[in-house]
């Protein structure tokens, strides 16, 4: 949620304190910010065009501090969410303002959003992070969520979200930082989703013994239901498997998902329609999660990466140089592009090619025939038709909380 009105940029923050639900409070960035065109800002500022978010840049730290006085707290953290490869401004404009929270990194924030070299977008979050952990200084405890987990998230198989949300926040380690959450995005099939939060969690463990992390997981990040009773099945379910595998955060999408930006109200409804799932989903017993190799296969990813370079950073820029890392049809010219995935059968992401990835041991083989156009168009739609085939009548149209 983001205004370019720090009016009413105030009120969606204190409509969302106030939802029944604990909630975050979130502040996302405009697109021309995210991309360092301040002067396409001022312009719209000088015309009285709408942004479609908040120009922290632009705004300054006083009018931001004004936003969120009063507002932010110890039990209503505020999170920036910006989607910026390149993000020094954003990150002075945050320690200025004194915002803690944020999210993104080196890769998630590269590679899906923009043209810019993974390696200059490398040491500009190095920066980044560098100064964000000077907050320490000041007596905030600095906290950066990886987006890694969510890289092209409705058709990237999960062993591979799994490691490179374990990479960043291993970069983040690495560059001062603390405090972190590690994100996975809902995907195809719920079990597969259940196995992958549980591979996450056990390697963030071994992986980040020193710091302070938890899971967030975010409702499926693809082609999203268009129908409300489908929107809000997908949501429940993504609310009952954050219980079931004890993630600490859920981001919510909202019924208008699939057809606009949502207004303040429609994102409280959807907090507090979560929420409700999710005390709904506590009071049940759950199924073991099964275990087909998913964790196995991030790990071989994340060791295979750490023996290319002792700095994380530069290990992981050279692993996407020598396809070791490699994101299903994602476009970015420092990715090889030889990896691909489809949905099965039984509605699991499997690989049909791993490329150079060294994971063919346990991914299958990854020797099935390439994925046709048509095919890839039809998988993008899978979750969206889904649901929207659901009878109207099996699940809830309101919020049950209240």
């Amino acid at each position: 949620m983001g205004f370019d009105d720090p009016r009413e940029m105030r009120r969606g923050l204190a409509a969302v304190r106030r939802a029944r639900a604990a909630a975050v409070g979130t502040v996302t960035l405009d697109s021309y910010t995210r991309v360092k065109d301040y002067a396409s800002v001022a312009r719209a500022a000088a015309a009285g065009t709408p942004l479609n978010g908040y120009p922290l840049v632009t705004h300054g730290p006083d009018v931001t501090r004004a936003v969120t006085d009063g507002i932010r707290g110890p039990r209503f953290p505020v999170q920036v969410r910006h989607g910026s490869p390149l993000p020094d401004d954003i990150f002075a404009a945050m320690a200025a303002a004194g915002l803690d929270a944020t999210e993104g990194g080196p890769v998630s924030y590269c590679l899906p959003y923009s043209r810019v070299p993974l390696a200059v977008a490398t040491e500009s979050w190095a920066r980044s992070c560098e100064r964000f952990a000077e907050l320490r200084e000041h007596g905030f405890e600095p906290h950066l969520e990886s987006f890694g987990g969510c890289m092209m998230g409705q058709m990237c198989p999960p062993g591979l979200l799994v490691a490179l949300t374990l990479l960043e926040g291993m970069f983040f380690r690495s560059h001062g930082l603390r405090s972190i959450s590690l994100s996975f995005s809902q995907q195809t099939d719920p079990e597969q989703d259940a196995e992958g939060l549980a591979a996450l969690r056990a390697l963030a463990g071994e992986f980040l013994p020193d710091v302070d992390w938890h899971v967030v997981l975010y409702t499926y990040m693809g082609k999203f239901p268009r129908t409300r009773h489908g929107a809000l099945a997908l949501l429940r379910d993504a609310a009952e498997l954050a219980v079931r595998t004890g993630a600490e955060r859920l981001i919510v999408k909202t019924a208008a998902e699939a057809w606009r930006i949502p207004t303040v109200e429609e994102n409280v409804e959807a907090l507090e329609f979560a929420a409700a799932a999710a005390e709904d989903a506590a009071g049940r017993e759950h199924p073991p999660v099964p275990d087909t190799g998913i964790g196995a296969e991030a790990r071989l990813l994340v060791e295979a990466v750490l023996d290319l370079h002792p700095d994380v950073g530069r290990a992981m820029v050279r692993a996407f140089a020598r396809g070791y890392l490699d994101v299903p049809y994602c476009l970015h010219a420092d990715n090889r592009g030889r990896a691909r995935s489809y949905i099965d059968s039984g509605g699991r992401l499997r690989w049909a090619s791993t490329g150079s990835m060294p994971i063919g041991a346990v991914a299958g083989g990854g020797t099935r025939r390439d994925v046709t156009s048509s095919e890839l168009l039809d998988a993008l739609s899978h979750v969206e038709r889904a649901y929207d085939r659901l009878p109207a009548g099996t699940g809830p149209d309101r919020p049950a909380v209240g």
